[in-house]
C-alpha cells in the first residue's frame, strides 16, 4: 500500500521488533562480522580465524541471524565441494559504515578510556 507510513518504533520498548535487530548488530559479534564482510565476501573458515574467539557454533548463530534480518547473504558456489561464503546485503553496507565509525571512534578513544577507568579504580 503506497503512501503509508511505516510504523512508529520505539527501540526502549522490550517488544518492538528494532529491539530484536538491534540484539543482532551490536552483540560483539554481529558488530566484528559486519565490519569483517564490510571489507568484502569471507568463507565461513575465514570468518572464523579473523575474530579471534568466536566459536564456530557462535558465528553460524550470528551469520544465521544477520542474514535473517536482511543484513548478511550466504552464497554458494556449484564446485565440488561446494565453496560457501557471505557478504553484505545493500541494507548490511549501510549499515557497516555506521558500524564501521563506532569501532574506529573505539580504537582512537581507547586510551582515554582505560586512564578514565584508571582514575575511577584508584
Amino acid at each position: 500500500m503506497a503512501g503509508l507510513a511505516p510504523p512508529a518504533r520505539n527501540t526502549f520498548d522490550r517488544d518492538c521488533p528494532s529491539r530484536t535487530v538491534l540484539n543482532h548488530v551490536s552483540s560483539r559479534w554481529g558488530i566484528l562480522v559486519l565490519s569483517l564482510l564490510r571489507e568484502r565476501p569471507h568463507r565461513f573458515f575465514l570468518l572464523r580465524d579473523r575474530i579471534d574467539g568466536i566459536s564456530e557454533k557462535m558465528l553460524s548463530q550470528t551469520l544465521r541471524q544477520l542474514a535473517s534480518d536482511g543484513l548478511v547473504e550466504r552464497r554458494v558456489r556449484a564446485t565440488s565441494p561446494p565453496q560457501v561464503s557471505y557478504a553484505l546485503t545493500p541494507l548490511g553496507q549501510e549499515l557497516a559504515e555506521h558500524v564501521q565509525a563506532l569501532l574506529d571512534w573505539i580504537v582512537l578513544r581507547t586510551d582515554d578510556i582505560l586512564l578514565a577507568r584508571a582514575r575511577a579504580a584508584g
